[in-house]
């Protein structure tokens, strides 16, 4: 989708219309955060995870809406069910993105790039929104094109095109190539696809770990993922960022004690138990840690998840931070492992 949020608050009031527009925080607060920009706000410079404060800086005029995000889930429904009209491997990504594989299409169109146009034409006559689509033989690059004819575009790279193209992508838009990750690359004189390309398999793992092997496979146009409508959960969580910093304790365990109600009505409606309670701390500053806890036998108790949740946080320099966003979620959904306690990085999926 284009501007999901964005657009959704422009067509649901004319007043915005054709006018600098992000949905997020109050710049008066210290932890205003811009969650999403219209195109004209984007003309400014203005981007997602922006501060409110620099976004007005940016641009005078801006327009700064609260989230509806009970009304984002709602449109984004209505999206999928377009999506099921078609084929019923749909594999979402977020609110407003999702994979189709549309091999056997249940119209029997037999050419996906009517299909993205049909359901492009339906999104925009149902619910006057606009999106665009990446058409291809695989994931990575279908993602890759979504991207390129942005807002309201649609972009076909065919087998025999795959190649040239990747050769050309900038290492930045490789899947898995984060600011650390393309800094390191451009240190080594790599810059594209085709730069990436000239080093070996083993090359490329020396430098990059198990990422290697998969740069080697996707800068030659190779994908093999499958569209998985129904993937299995690797952790469950919610995350709250707040319309001023915190810095009491007391207001941190208040927003953890909520937060963990809701990670813990997620488990019990979908059944699930772990093992692993993850906390997710966002400074001031946008530095970001989480720290974790496992326990030997899973579990889906509100008490364990909310008060490992405040061990975790008060293990952690609280004196001189001030913190913006924490987040709890709870993972390891597999067999009984020794209980241990360590920081690691987990998948968090973000729930509203």
């Amino acid at each position: 989708m284009d501007a999901f949020y964005a657009s959704i608050e422009q067509r649901d009031n004319p007043f915005y219309k054709g006018k600098p527009l992000v949905v997020g925080g109050s710049p008066q607060g210290r932890g205003g955060v811009v969650a999403a920009a219209s195109y004209e706000a984007r003309k400014f410079g203005i981007r997602s995870a922006m501060s409110s404060k620099q976004a007005v800086q940016l641009c005078k005029d801006l327009i700064i809406i609260r989230p509806r995000f009970d009304v984002y889930k709602e449109v984004s429904r209505k999206i999928r069910n377009i999506f099921h009209r078609y084929t019923d491997l749909v594999e979402p990504l977020s609110l407003d993105e999702a994979y189709l594989d549309v091999t056997e299409d249940k119209q029997q169109i037999g050419s996906a790039i009517e299909i993205a146009e049909r359901i492009r034409k339906e999104i925009k006559d149902e619910l006057q929104l606009t999106a665009s689509a990446g058409i291809s033989i695989n994931k990575f690059v279908a993602k890759i094109a979504s991207d390129i004819n942005k807002p309201n575009g649609i972009t076909f790279i065919g087998p025999s095109k795959i190649e040239s193209f990747m050769e050309k992508l900038q290492v930045e838009k490789f899947f898995g190539v984060g600011k650390v990750t393309a800094a390191k690359m451009k240190t080594m004189g790599l810059y594209t696809g085709a730069d990436l390309k000239k080093l070996s398999e083993a090359e490329l793992i020396k430098h990059f770990g198990k990422s290697g092997k998969f740069f080697y496979k996707i800068v030659r146009g190779e994908d093999n993922r499958p569209v998985q409508p129904y993937r299995k959960a690797k952790s469950v969580g919610t995350e709250d960022t707040f319309p001023q910093d915190l810095t009491i304790l007391e207001e941190m365990n208040e927003a953890l004690d909520k937060i963990g109600q809701s990670v813990y009505d997620r488990l019990s409606r979908n059944q699930l138990k772990g093992r692993t309670v993850t906390l997710k701390i966002k400074y001031h500053d946008f530095k970001q840690i989480t720290r974790s806890k496992s326990f030997t036998n899973p579990f889906c108790d509100l008490d364990i998840i909310v008060r490992t949740a405040k061990e975790l946080l008060i293990a952690t320099d609280l004196e001189t931070q001030k913190i913006r966003l924490l987040g709890i979620s709870l993972s390891n959904f597999n067999e009984p492992e020794p209980a241990k306690s360590h920081d690691e990085e987990t998948d968090q999926l973000r729930l509203f």
